[in-house]
């Protein structure tokens, strides 16, 4: 290595010792990320038309190597942290590892079934993954044959990316409704319910007073359903409640949409073009007097003494003028 050093830079004096040791500095500091790293391994493998070339250095190569291996090798006083290269070249091929096996079951996922992928922080650490893996996905994207495998790659790219840095993903697709799942409360209401509506135990009908008692426990088990039901919709309104507020306050616009009702048509016959015609011409083409009565007479004469009030005309720049002044609302559910 010091010979190479010496023949690309006569004019720098360095000792072979000097040159290790700056080496070993550089890889103790990780001077280059992962991304420079990634750069620097895909520029060291030749390309098809560069192997010929390559066969032929091999013996210089070989040599080389084993300069660089003595140098390095140098007996000098070292620490733990030497290693710091193998450690990145080992998180890197996990990345690839793991990115090609986002891909493949990216792929093999439909739209629906695809997990919902959460935001991800502007950190130091995301960033770096990011451009780690962006090198990676030349090779797939060049291979892409169509949009939809491009929308793969890239969606199975960014998965990978959460798995990296260990974010929480949705295991439940990317379906937007509730889930159906009822309470455990509500279970045990119900069933309390049930089991007061059921067959009880047989009375004696021997009893002098058992029409008494039925009457009087038939009116407990009546309260008592009642009471059960009613705290079943207490509870349901308050949830209700409650999700629709936390819904407001992470998505508006899904809140109002869920709010919309449902168009209901009419389940009878469609009604006669000549009837509608005549039902509203009878509304609106058809004069009617109006009987008011004599109190309008009399407003009337009251009001002719007051002087009528001057035409206001208002033009384009009074209403940009009043909008201009006026402070900005936020739009609902944008």
């Amino acid at each position: 290595m010091h010979r190479l050093f010496a023949e690309l830079e006569p004019s720098v004096t360095v000792t072979e010792q000097n040159l290790a040791d700056r080496v070993r500095y550089i890889l103790r500091s990780n001077t280059f990320d992962v991304t420079e790293l990634e750069r620097l391994r895909r520029e060291a493998v030749p390309s098809s038309g560069e192997n010929a070339a390559a066969e032929d250095a091999a013996p210089q190569l070989a040599e080389q190597t084993a300069n660089l291996d003595a140098a390095v090798n140098t007996p000098v006083v070292v620490d733990s942290n030497d290693d710091g290269t193998v450690a990145q070249e080992l998180e890197l091929e996990q990345m690839r590892s793991t990115l090609e096996e986002a891909i493949v079951e990216t792929r093999s996922t439909t739209l629906e079934n695809r997990p919902r992928l959460p935001r991800l922080a502007q950190s130091k650490q995301n960033r770096a993954v990011v451009r780690a893996l962006n090198p990676m996905l030349v090779t797939y994207l060049e291979a892409s044959r169509d949009l939809c495998d491009t929308d793969s790659i890239l969606f199975g790219a960014a998965l990978a990316v959460c798995r990296i840095i260990g974010a929480k993903l949705s295991t439940a697709g990317r379906a937007t409704g509730q889930s159906s799942a009822i309470p455990a409360w509500r279970i045990r209401i119900e069933e309390r319910i049930a089991k007061a509506r059921g067959p009880h135990r047989q009375t004696d009908m021997l009893q002098p007073d058992i029409m008494q008692k039925l009457t009087e426990r038939i009116d407990d088990l009546k309260q008592r359903i009642a009471a059960w039901g009613k705290r079943i919709r207490r509870y349901t309104e308050r949830s209700t409640r409650f999700n629709q507020n936390r819904l407001f306050q992470s998505d508006q616009k899904r809140l109002y949409k869920s709010l919309e009702r449902p168009i209901v048509s009419g389940t009878g016959p469609a009604p006669n073009q000549a009837d509608m015609v005549a039902f509203w011409r009878s509304l609106w083409s058809e004069p009617v007097n109006h009987n008011e009565g004599p109190w309008t007479e009399v407003v009337a004469s009251q009001c002719a003494s007051i002087t009528p009030m001057d035409p206001v005309i208002i033009t384009p720049d009074d209403v940009a003028e009043a909008v201009r002044r006026a402070p900005e609302l936020e739009k609902s559910g944008a």
